[in-house]
């Protein structure tokens, strides 16, 4: 683990006190934890901005009843084997499923696969959910 260095910042005191309220709402039980995970998610959002390796999930829901639907996923799936690294199905009731797929690759890539299966005809919603791995693609 780095060695902890401490700084102080200055802010204006509107802005601490909403801080403060997002750290106490958010369960954190100090500043400091608060603005590590913030930096660290500013610095996520860099690298995918980089187009840089990121990990996440797709997650769909869908009536499985809409038809060829659940074969138009897998197909997009089967076609992108390089960044899809698994998928979970659950039937959540008579017409709805969940399908929570994992992705690995640049950032790019895994965006444009993202929005080809969220956009196909039939999907009721999704959402591309990713982190970065720290690993920097050339």
């Amino acid at each position: 683990m780095s060695r902890i260095v401490r700084f102080s910042a200055s802010l204006e005191e509107d802005l601490l006190d909403r801080f403060e309220e997002s750290t106490r709402r958010r369960g954190y039980g100090n500043r400091s934890e608060a603005l590590r995970d913030m930096i660290r998610d500013s610095l996520v959002r860099e690298e995918w901005e980089g187009d840089q390796e990121i990990v996440g999930t797709v997650t769909l829901v869908y009536d499985h009843h809409t038809r060829e639907l659940a074969d138009r996923l897998t197909g997009i799936q089967h076609d992108h084997s390089d960044v899809i690294l698994s998928a979970l199905h659950v039937h959540l009731d008579h017409d709805n499923c969940l399908e929570v797929i994992a992705v690995r690759g640049r950032a790019s890539a895994v965006q444009r696969i993202a929005d080809a299966l969220v956009g196909t005809r039939g999907v009721k919603h999704g959402k591309l959910t990713a982190t970065t791995t720290g690993r920097h693609i050339r």
